[in-house]
């Protein structure tokens, strides 16, 4: 039996005048891996919410970052691989104020090392459908959790 794989997905939210955005990247030199919220594996050993703050500041550089709550827990196989795993997606917020940069990825012990990230804030209600691999699927809780212009 295949090892599950742990991870997290982290809906990153920040207040602005016009209603919630959400923190998202596209990836510079895989355009075909769609927009994407910061998610990734569980370290050996490591705490959930140290997962959810290592994510976020790996993969966009933003490390002002609170961890609100756990959303749920989606199981799933992998999409390319079909193996087991496990995602726990979180609500965390912001107050980056930058609207669009670029982020390269050094430091990982992962395999985003050296990628770059164009990372980016979207109208909350905007990530349903939009994002890849299911990603999306607790956009919906985490809109009941926020004011109403999301």
């Amino acid at each position: 039996m295949s090892e599950v794989r742990v991870r997290v997905a982290v809906y990153v939210v920040r207040d602005t005048l016009t209603g919630p955005e959400l923190l998202v990247f596209d990836h510079r030199d895989q355009p075909e891996a769609g927009t994407q919220v910061p998610a990734g594996g569980i370290e050996a050993g490591e705490p959930l919410e140290d997962a959810v703050l290592r994510e976020v500041a790996e993969e966009t550089g933003v490390t002002a970052v609170t961890v609100r709550k756990s959303l749920g827990v989606q199981q799933r196989p992998h999409p390319h691989t079909g193996q087991p795993r496990v995602t726990v997606f979180y609500h965390a917020s912001t107050t980056e104020r930058r609207d669009r940069w670029s982020h390269q990825v050094a430091g990982s012990s992962g395999t985003d090392d050296g990628m770059v990230f164009e990372c980016f804030f979207i109208p909350v209600a905007k990530a349903l459908d939009l994002l890849p691999d299911r990603q999306d699927e607790f956009v919906a809780a985490l809109l009941q959790l926020l004011p109403e212009n999301a």
